[in-house]
């Protein structure tokens, strides 16, 4: 089999348009063409008059050898990679040894836990928050009755944080093995939609996370493993030996039990901060990390698919518009959108009380009324917050109880049409956009929720922005603060065998520990510390 990049056809090409383009492009005749599936469809919508979809396609081919030998010095024409997973280990049959422990049931959490059960390795796994089904009546509570569960909310519980999110599942991080694929592959299997396999974007939808989520965890129950639900890690035992070596002994956990472990898998995710406290009062070695800043910004979703797609704006094929945009202010700060959410709303994402902060999710339709998109700056632990590994964790709530505040102390959030915060005054009334955050958005002015250099550096990028997409810097639309949770704000740093630096047997993983950023990468995080964890548990 062989595989054909960059593949291009207009918009609105016929079915059969397809295998003509492959055979035009191959040079062969189209009985020579045996048949052909696509891996990829995405689209090039830099001309908005003329949107081409772009492909990716494998093809079965007469005398692949001598097609293959024809295009030797072209890039976009080779032999077909193996993209199926293959275990690097596996534990023997009825294999009876101590069963690693998951930390977190987000992504990386249930990848991990999911590869550990199909190596046979029965892994238990300790989630702080409720299942899924449960966790959203009270994710529900907070948006509708303005209710903080803390253990159990958009941060905290089965799923994690990408549950109630876009769903998106495309990342830019390098995958030489292919393991993102092995992780669409096991979310088709759970009920995710077919097209995540050939979609350049894909995404889910919260609605299809909740059952995909469920069917996983089945799925690992089925081969062994074990969930606890409602249960925090309060602390880590971990023995020192008389050369200071450090290694895992187990885990105190909220039910006033102990569990011996010795492998233990971190996958808290990037809110989990009296975690990351107790980590560190055990000398765990961690560091402060950046991380972003800022609001969200909403849009009616049709001024972004004209601005897009012009005259093809609500074309199905092409589906709700995205968009990505950066700007590099002259006090030095970059600003950019982030986590862009097409036909979707902004939502109540705190995981403490007396905080606000927002976040954006979409359905799998992404049919809803407003885009939305995180509109954040950049900020560094060198200039920002040099107060050590924690002090991110104090200054995100600095600015998320101020937040607090200016919403009004019931969760509502602050907010501020665009034109009135470029002129820097309070806004009194909505315009022509309202804004979807539930539980309410309480209008005020954002510079009282955040740092002034990140006021400027937005106040500069907007009119920038309206000209990259028209509309962006419509004076009616409408910000919400603050966004602070856009990753995590330390680093559990660890070697290459992925254990933590200084403490064997304990295995920092995903967005929480710094080493993903959305779903899918923090998923394929979650593979490779896993198969780690058994090389090292089974050799």
């Amino acid at each position: 089999m062989l595989r054909i990049n960059e593949l291009k056809l207009p918009l609105d090409h016929a079915a059969e348009d397809l295998p003509v383009a492959i055979c035009a492009r191959l040079g062969i005749e189209r009985d020579e063409l045996e048949r052909y599936q696509i891996f990829r469809r995405g689209n090039d919508a830099r001309k908005k008059h003329a949107i081409l979809l772009t492909y990716v396609v494998d093809c079965v081919v007469v005398d692949e050898a001598s097609v293959l030998a024809s295009f030797a010095d072209d890039h976009n024409i080779r032999a077909t990679p193996d993209t199926s997973y293959k275990f690097p280990v596996m534990a023997p049959a009825n294999w009876s040894g101590e069963r690693p422990v998951v930390i977190g049931a987000g992504p990386c959490g249930l990848l991990a836990a999911l590869i550990l059960a199909q190596m046979g390795l029965k892994p238990i796994i300790i989630e702080r928050g409720k299942a899924v089904r449960e966790r959203t009546k009270d994710t529900w509570g907070l948006w509708r009755k303005s209710v903080l569960h803390p253990e159990s909310n958009v941060q905290f519980g089965e799923g994690g944080a990408g549950t109630f999110s876009d769903g998106k599942l495309y990342s830019r991080i390098k995958d030489p093995r292919h393991l993102g694929r092995k992780v669409l592959v096991e979310f088709v299997k759970a009920g995710a939609p077919d097209d995540i396999l050939t979609e350049a974007h894909p995404h889910i939808g919260t609605f299809r996370l909740v059952t995909m989520v469920i069917s996983m965890r089945e799925t690992i129950e089925k081969l062994g493993g074990e969930y606890r639900f409602g249960t925090r890690v309060e602390d880590f035992e971990i023995e020192t030996a008389a050369d200071g070596s450090r290694k895992m002994a187990g885990l105190h956990l909220s039910n006033g039990t102990f569990l011996p472990a010795h492998h233990v898998i971190m996958a808290v995710g990037h809110s989990a901060r009296d975690t990351f406290q107790v980590l560190h009062d055990r000398g765990v070695h961690i560091e402060a990390k950046p991380f972003a800043i800022g609001v969200r910004i909403e849009h009616p979703q049709g001024w972004i698919d004209t601005a897009r797609y012009g005259s093809n704006a609500g074309n199905k094929i092409l589906g709700p518009a995205a968009y990505s945009i950066s700007h590099k202010a002259s006090n030095g700060r970059t600003v950019y959108s982030f986590c862009m959410c097409p036909g979707g709303r902004v939502v109540a994402a705190t995981s403490e009380e007396g905080r606000v902060v927002t976040n954006g999710m979409s359905q799998y339709s992404r049919a809803e009324f407003n885009a939305n998109s995180g509109l954040v700056v950049d900020i560094d632990p060198s200039r920002d917050y040099p107060g050590g590994p924690m002090a991110g964790m104090a200054f995100q709530r600095h600015w998320e109880s101020l937040a607090f505040e200016a919403g009004g102390r019931d969760y509502k959030a602050p907010g501020q049409k665009l034109g009135d915060f470029l002129a820097d005054r309070p806004s009194t009334e909505f315009g022509s956009v309202m804004p979807s955050y539930q539980p309410g958005v309480h209008l005020t002015e954002l510079n009282k929720c955040l740092p002034d250099y990140v006021t400027d550096a937005i106040r500069e990028a907007l009119p920038v922005f309206g000209r990259m997409v028209p509309g962006y810097d419509h004076p009616d639309v409408v910000m919400t603060g603050v966004e602070t949770r856009t990753s995590s704000p330390v680093k559990i740093a660890r070697g290459a065998d992925c254990q933590s630096l200084n403490t064997q047997g304990l295995y920092p993983a995903g967005e929480g520990a710094g080493y993903a950023g959305g779903i899918l990468s923090a998923a394929v995080d979650g593979i490779k510390v896993a198969e780690a964890l058994a090389a090292q548990l089974l050799k």
